[in-house]
This record gives structure tokens, C-alpha cells and sequence, in this order.
């Protein structure tokens, strides 16, 4: 018997001064950065997110919690690479991931099909599961001012059994 399960993820960092902005795993030419224990790839952070509760995993700080040093500055790609060994080993399959990032600025757009690229290579399946696609916030709120960026994760999962 089949099974699927979908999962969602939500994250969100402030920019700030002094580090590069990472985000769906591609380095994006901008002033700022997002703040954070890893490098603050608030796309990753909320498909790892995703990922876990579609398989009942929980979320990314029960896996790896930001008082662990060993997460200091690592590469978000670290954690959907193990997340994805972690399903691939409960037999789960990712079928497709929905991304929206929640920017004023930077522009998204000219980098989503990077950002399609990294995040299908970390997880192992082809391009064409993966959607990345940007929302401003038209001025709105703390990510409307430019504060911060915010993402948010769709998956549906699949388990032949």
C-alpha cells in the first residue's frame, strides 16, 4: 500500500550587516545577510522543516538544535542532504516541494532556477519536483520594511510499502 503525507515549514531571520545571504542554497548578491546559528538560509530551514513533519520527524531544532556547536556557520545544504538520507532510510519519497520566499528585496526571481538546482541536487531527485518562487509583502511589516526575509514550504511525501 501507498501512503503520502505532506508536511509544511515556516522560517524567518532578519537581515543583518557582516554575512552573506544565502537562501535556497545559492549565495544571493545583496548588502545584508540573514542572521542565524548556521548560515540563516531561512529556504532550507523551512523545507527541512517540511520535510521532517511530513514524516513525523518533528523539526529541524529536535535534529539540529543551534546550541549544538557543531552547527555554528554550517551550510544549510548540510542539513537537507541528511534530512534527505534520514527519510530515504524510513523509505519516504519526496514527489514535489511548493517554496515561496517572502522578500522585499532582494530580487527573487533571477535566482529561483539556482536555487531549484542546489535544493534538488541536496535532496537527490530531479529539478522538476521543486518549486521556487518569491512574494513581496507590497511594503507590509517587518519583511516590507526590509527587516528580513521569511519562507515557506510545501511537500508531499510518498511511501511505497
Amino acid at each position: 500500500m501507498t501512503r503520502y503525507r505532506t508536511g509544511s515549514g515556516l522560517d524567518a531571520h532578519r537581515l543583518v550587516d557582516g554575512r552573506p545571504l544565502m537562501l535556497g542554497g545559492v549565495q544571493v548578491p545583496f548588502a545584508r545577510g540573514l542572521e542565524g546559528h548556521s548560515d540563516g538560509d531561512c529556504v532550507l530551514h523551512a523545507l527541512c522543516d517540511a520535510l521532517l513533519g511530513a514524516a513525523g520527524e518533528g523539526d529541524m531544532g529536535r535534529h539540529f538544535p543551534s546550541a549544538d556547536p557543531r552547527w555554528r556557520g554550517a551550510q544549510s545544504l548540510t542539513f537537507v542532504a541528511e534530512v534527505a538520507r534520514r527519510l530515504a532510510a524510513s523509505g519516504w519519497e519526496l514527489e514535489n516541494a511548493d517554496l515561496t520566499v517572502v522578500a522585499q528585496q532582494p530580487p527573487i526571481a533571477p535566482h529561483a532556477s539556482a536555487m531549484r538546482d542546489a535544493i534538488a541536487g541536496a535532496l537527490g531527485v530531479e529539478a522538476g519536483r521543486i518549486s521556487v518562487k518569491a512574494k513581496s509583502t507590497d511594503g507590509l511589516g517587518a519583511f516590507g520594511r526590509g527587516e528580513g526575509i521569511a519562507a515557506l514550504a510545501s511537500v508531499l511525501l510518498r511511501q511505497d510499502g
